[in-house]
């Protein structure tokens, strides 16, 4: 794989990655959040409601040596079971239950791995999340789900080995307009949403093979 192209979205136009910093209840924990979209990279800098413009950082990963943990080649449970590890879909007893048996029997565990490589839950595919542990979303449409948001694949920086592979390119760093690109974000987010609601209500979701059903087999 060698090196890779990463971009950073920010507001900040210094950042500084460092292991063991970063939000625990972000989708794959504490780390430091990348994609090899730039375009997205531009809307996740802008994304907050403060009008203010951000800033897009350029970086090199070196990838060779690095244990990679990419969610598009397992179960997309695997990598349900993974945000329920750091983000709460539901604040129920059932759902507290539930999600502890859900994660034991799809969860992977990621403590070996120097890199995590999946979607990126945001809006839109958190909901995909909390509808889907209400009963509300059919298994066999999870994947087709997922597809429909282009909300784009993250990769998350989480050992200090990966830290110390991950070098930023001194001349990209990229200012961001506030105005246009989180336009832009807001606008990918409605329209991923009404194609969700649409499939989520159609006939192709049998709503019979669903989260609860699971712990039955």
């Amino acid at each position: 794989m060698g090196k890779i192209i990463l971009y950073h979205g920010s507001p900040n136009k210094v950042v500084v990655p460092q292991f063991g910093f970063g939000e625990g209840k972000h989708d794959y924990g504490k780390g430091f959040y990348l994609t090899e979209n730039i375009e997205l990279a531009k809307e996740w800098a802008v994304c907050r409601p403060d009008e203010m413009n951000g800033w897009v950082h350029k970086y090199e990963l070196e990838t060779d040596d690095l244990r990679i943990l990419d969610f598009q080649e397992h179960n997309i449970l695997s990598w349900l079971a993974e945000l329920m590890k750091h983000r709460d879909a539901s604040d129920s007893r059932r759902y507290k239950v539930l999600s502890k048996k859900f994660i034991d029997e799809y969860g992977i565990d990621t403590s070996e791995y120097d890199v995590i490589k999946g979607w990126r839950a945001n809006a839109s595919y958190f909901y995909i999340a909390k509808e889907f542990v209400r009963d509300n979303i059919d298994i066999e449409i999870l994947e087709e789900l997922l597809s429909l948001g282009g909300l784009g694949i993250q990769y998350c920086i989480k050992s200090e080995l990966a830290y110390s592979k991950l070098t930023e390119v001194d001349d990209g760093l990229i200012s961001v307009d506030y105005s246009e690109f989180n336009e832009k974000y807001n606008e990918r987010d409605i329209i991923a949403r009404k194609k969700m609601r649409e499939l989520v209500d159609s006939d192709a979701n049998k709503v019979t093979n669903v989260f609860s059903t699971l712990f039955e087999r």
